[in-house]
């Protein structure tokens, strides 16, 4: 089933695209969504087609900030329903934290994660990818709308620490500086917003009770009968726990308040294992890397947990069948496309980095070892 998100997402696109000399219906249409699914911000449209619209209509237009631009538009009612729960909240983290127990019913797609950092609150925005490309237009969109949730919960004159981007500054970065202040990083190790713990936790004026309580209850149904299966939690999981380097079956199980045979269980249930999610994830995750290029070895297998860069270019080289210099100058294919692919079969697994080296005496034991069995 294709991820999908509120057709909300798109809200103020067809006035932008206008103002940029495009036909947004035009677009729309191209990319397979029906104009009409924007007369109801309910429906629910393919986020992947939403993503390719954003990055198309961005390049088309010469606007790099187009889904940052999108995002100035919003305001907090564009969640529907689950506004008037937010509103409710005692504080700004409370808030937060019901968002995100909800955020399957707004997009299927982004994965969300709250922080704590000494007098710091970092909340962390990824996409679980669907498909490779770049995801800037959507992640500027989707930052950008989080940033004016908190504007509105935590009131105008509020400012972020930091906000953060993966990728690289635009050539004109105005519109960033407009929307959030001079403390934008580009470049970063994380997409997110960093906040003063302090503001999170100052209490917030309260909306209406009793119409909240009736949204609370509406969104609560829909989150019941959106229930995502074992899968896809489990993956959101490894994508949460890799940059970590602590993405084992038995941390996972953890947070889902299971024991790891559970877990497999589970996953044996749908016709599939930790280590293929976890190696499909990687290869997902190194592939946007890699092709980004912006970034060095060291630093993409440190987010996809590896220990160091020579460990990164091994398992990059078995599981996509070249460098990662090679790969690029071949067009980026998909993995294994150049050669097999063992990395992505669970049979072979690879070497997180939590999992201790062998010492040079283990490894000469073991070799004497194997000298004696003969």
């Amino acid at each position: 089933m294709p991820a999908r998100i509120r057709s909300a997402s798109l809200s103020g696109y067809l006035d932008l695209a206008r103002d940029c000399g495009l036909d947004g219906t035009q677009m729309l249409r191209e990319f397979g969504i029906n104009p009409r699914a924007l007369a109801d911000p309910e429906a629910l449209i393919d986020v992947l087609a939403v993503r390719r619209l954003l990055e198309a209509t961005s390049h088309r237009a010469g606007r790099e900030d187009f889904g940052l631009r999108l995002a100035a538009s919003r305001r907090l009612s564009n969640l529907g329903p689950i506004s008037l729960v937010l509103r409710d909240s005692t504080t700004g983290r409370e808030a937060l934290e019901t968002l995100l127990r909800h955020m399957r019913l707004l997009n299927t797609s982004l994965l969300t994660r709250i922080e704590d950092a000494g007098d710091v609150v970092i909340i962390r925005e990824e996409f679980l990818l669907g498909e490779p490309g770049t995801l800037r237009q959507s992640l500027e969109l989707a930052i950008g709308v989080m940033h004016r949730i908190l504007q509105e919960l935590l009131g105008q004159r509020w400012q972020a620490r930091q906000v953060a981007f993966i990728h690289r500054a635009p050539l004109d970065p105005s519109t960033h500086y407009e929307v959030f202040g001079r403390r934008v990083a580009f470049n970063a190790e994380f997409n997110g917003i960093v906040c003063a713990r302090g503001d999170l936790e100052r209490p917030l004026e309260r909306a209406d009770p009793a119409m909240a309580r009736i949204a609370r209850k509406y969104v609560e149904r829909s989150l019941e009968s959106d229930r995502a299966g074992p899968a896809e939690r489990v993956r959101d999981l490894i994508l949460a726990l890799m940059p970590t380097g602590r993405c084992t079956v038995e941390r996972v199980a953890g947070h889902l308040g299971v024991d790891r045979r559970t877990v497999h269980r589970q996953l044996s249930r749908e016709g599939t294992t930790f280590r293929i999610l976890l190696e499909r994830a990687r290869a997902e995750l190194a592939e946007r890397h890699a092709r980004d290029g912006n970034r060095s070895l060291a630093e993409i297998g440190g987010m996809l947990g590896f220990a160091d860069a020579s460990a990164f270019s091994r398992w990059f080289r078995t599981a996509f069948g070249a460098s990662v210099t090679r790969w690029r100058r071949a067009g980026h294919p998909s993995p294994g496309a150049l050669h097999p692919s063992p990395a992505l079969n669970p049979a072979r697994p690879t070497q997180p980095r939590d999992r201790p080296a062998r010492t040079p005496r283990a490894r000469s034991a073991a070799s004497n070892t194997g000298r004696r069995k003969k």
